[in-house]
């Protein structure tokens, strides 16, 4: 969406061969070992009785979680051959994930998918990344190692009386491993036509006997996309990241965790660049951005009892990115959370937060932010009761979260969720709930210009878009049913079925023509500015199946559907916003994935993604296939071969629509690794 300057941070490739020929001399050297254990999956119903934390953030088993919850296991991440965490998203039903360029996303849940997708919240071990510059996430430099991931939680549907404003249509959790679960040495390296080459080096071990820890560095270069013409996309990807995390045991009744990183990078893009006032239309030109951020963050847990604990968690986090709006920004957040079980049939959490953020920007004729400087603050306060109506049969939760908005003011997000299990293999639940998307910077304060021309008089005219400061939060009161069931010991099914009401959503709408001389020459803007002026409704089911054919293959297909219908109150003026929220994501889509052991250290995994067209963006419907070989040649040592992008040689998956970031085509791509644990 803004141009780019030129990075502050440069890495050559060299630093990456010189890597990667430590590592094929270490490869060369280790000696054979016995066959780890086979890669046969958990049985269902230890899947369906995988601990959540981000329903209710406390545990709770899956099976029993009254919400539309998929987990990303250690097992599925392992199996994907996915290189980052969009492409695993891919595999949950109801989540919309298309590849703009090379290293931008537009990832949403359930619908109203956009570069930003600003009603996803991201938490990575409950940290938010969301950004309150632009609503959203930088994918680009979420790039935690795949190796150190526990389990990725996927809500699709409101979590925004737990977790705050901004969980509309979706929560995603991100959940590290303990230092504990990754004791020794490990090397990761590979590369391919695409993913060039890429690396991750990491070892943990103790100090003392109570504190286990992890220090990693993991680096990666990506090759530029086609664009839609097959020229070059200008948009190759380089990032450098280390980071580390501790665990200690400081007594019976503490632990106390502590993590952090710090990442350098840049990325290529085709950017719109408006050169002048009189410029008729923005041109694009290669521009690269410079990355660079990291974050620290401790978590204090301490258990009073078996029925009472409490959390205590600081962060702070700070990136910058070099683009023509030249935005710094240092966030510190600080939560409290206390859990309890009161008497025999009530579980209650409650807690507090404090968050300030503050945001510098440069800006540039292109974009910029007005005021350009702003400091938030925002304090919250939530509480939920899980009731057992009927002791192991029949669960009431309610509950609400307060957020005191920067832009808004006090903001009550409230849910009622109902979970009945009528016997161990089946579970039915429905919930009501209530979240609320507050206003981005972008929204409030943006200033784009997009081009200008001469008027019958002569004087210089630019058009603009102005946020605007009275911009009201966007509402949705989500209506939602789903069931759960373990057919068999080899069948189980999800289902979950959703009706959305969406309030006060974005539109576009001109505004006042004023005069301005700077900057020269003196000119007439004919503005437009933002206006909560739409609002609509969305429906849909989503249905995932496991099934073990056999002990050693597993199938897991599943299904999305959804249909978005949005209308403009009679005030506005605004003639394309419905059609491009409807048609921005998929009605359909479906996949199938597979697992198969054949044993003796080779394994398969495929996985084909069918997504319908985007009607709004003219991009056709396709279909995506991944396949990889895995051989185990020792206990400590195994080879990948994986391809994706199998069907067609470049397919489009989104368009930005503001046509300030060119789009490029996902391509057919094949990448070789070694992993050697030691």
């Amino acid at each position: 969406m803004f141009a780019v300057k030129s990075a502050a941070l440069q890495m050559r490739n060299s630093h990456f061969r010189q890597l990667g020929l430590l590592g094929a001399l270490l490869l060369a050297a280790i000696p054979g070992h016995a066959q780890q254990m086979d890669l046969t999956d958990k049985s269902l119903e230890d899947l369906m009785n995988i601990k959540v934390t981000s329903v209710a953030r406390t545990e709770q088993s899956l099976s029993h979680s009254a919400a539309a919850v998929f987990v990303i296991t250690a097992a599925d991440i392992r199996h994907s051959g996915a290189t980052t965490i969009p492409d695993l998203l891919r595999m949950v039903p109801g989540m919309d994930v298309a590849q703009i360029n090379a290293n931008t996303w537009a990832i949403s849940a359930r619908g109203l998918n956009d570069r930003f997708s600003n009603e996803l919240l991201v938490l990575v071990d409950g940290r938010n990344v969301y950004t309150p510059t632009f609503g959203g996430v930088f994918w680009d430099v979420l790039d935690v190692p795949l190796e150190d991931i526990a389990r990725i939680e996927v809500i699709r549907g409101p979590g925004g009386s737990v977790w705050g404003a901004n969980a509309v249509n979706g929560v995603v959790n991100i959940v590290t491993k303990k230092a504990a679960e990754t004791q020794g040495g490990m090397l990761v390296i590979g590369g391919g036509n695409l993913n060039q080459g890429f690396a991750t080096l990491q070892y943990g071990s103790h100090l003392g006997k109570n504190t286990d820890y992890r220090i990693y560095s993991r680096y990666f270069n990506q090759s530029h996309l086609p664009t839609t013409s097959g020229t070059n996309g200008d948009d190759a990807w380089r990032l450098l990241r280390g980071g580390f995390r501790s665990d200690t045991t400081l007594s019976s009744h503490d632990t106390l965790t502590f993590s952090g990183d710090i990442y350098g990078g840049n990325e290529d893009d085709l950017t719109g660049i408006l050169l002048s006032v009189t410029s008729p239309v923005e041109q694009l030109f290669s521009t690269q951005t410079g990355l660079a951020g990291g974050f620290v963050q401790s978590v204090w847990n301490h258990k009073y009892s078996d029925r009472s604990d409490t959390s205590l968690q600081i962060s702070f986090d700070r990136y910058r990115r070099d683009d023509s709006l030249g935005e710094v920004r240092k966030s510190f957040n600080i939560e409290f959370q206390h859990h309890l079980r009161w008497g025999t049939r009530q579980d209650i959490v409650w807690g507090l937060q404090y968050r300030n953020t503050d945001s510098d920007t440069i800006g540039d004729l292109t974009a910029s932010l007005n005021p350009s400087d702003v400091n938030m603050q925002i304090f919250g306060a939530f509480v939920q009761d899980e009731i057992a109506l009927l002791p192991d049969k029949l669960f009431l939760t309610i509950g609400t979260k307060l957020e005191d908005d920067y832009y808004v003011g006090f903001t009550p997000m409230p849910s009622g969720r109902l979970a009945w299990t009528p016997d161990k293999h089946h579970m039915l639940w429905a919930a009501v709930s209530r979240a609320e998307r507050t206003p981005a910077e972008t929204d409030t304060a943006t200033r784009e210009n997009f081009g200008g021309f001469i008027n019958s008089s002569g004087t210089p005219v630019l058009t603009a878009l102005i946020g605007n400061p009275n911009f009201k939060s966007e509402g949705l009161t989500a209506y939602e049913f789903g069931y759960r069931t373990r057919v068999s010991d080899h069948l189980s099914l999800d289902l979950a079925t959703f009706y959305n009401d969406y309030d006060h959503q974005q539109t576009t709408e001109p505004a006042a023509p004023f005069f301005e001389t700077v900057p020269a020459p003196a000119h007439l803007v004919l503005p437009m500015t933002y206006q909560n002026l739409q609002y609509g409704e969305a429906h849909g089911l989503e249905v995932w199946v496991n099934w073990k054919v056999m002990d050693r293959w597993t199938l897991s297909p599943g299904y999305a559907f959804e249909a978005v219908h949005m209308h403009v109150q009679p005030a506005s003026q605004d003639t394309e916003t419905n059609a491009d929220t409807e048609g921005s994501s998929p009605k359909h889509s479906a996949q199938l994935r597979s697992h198969l052991d054949f044993g003796r250290g080779f394994s398969w995994d495929a996985a084909a993604y069918f997504v319908d067209r985007l009607s709004s963006l003219n991009v056709p419907s396709y279909t995506r296939v991944d396949s990889g070989f895995t051989w185990r040649l020792s206990e400590g040592l195994s080879a990948s071969v994986v391809g994706q992008n199998l069907v067609q040689d470049r397919h489009l998956e989104f368009v930005d629509d503001t046509e300030v970031l060119a789009s490029t085509m996902a391509r057919r791509s094949v990448y070789g690794k070694l992993t050697w644990q030691f």
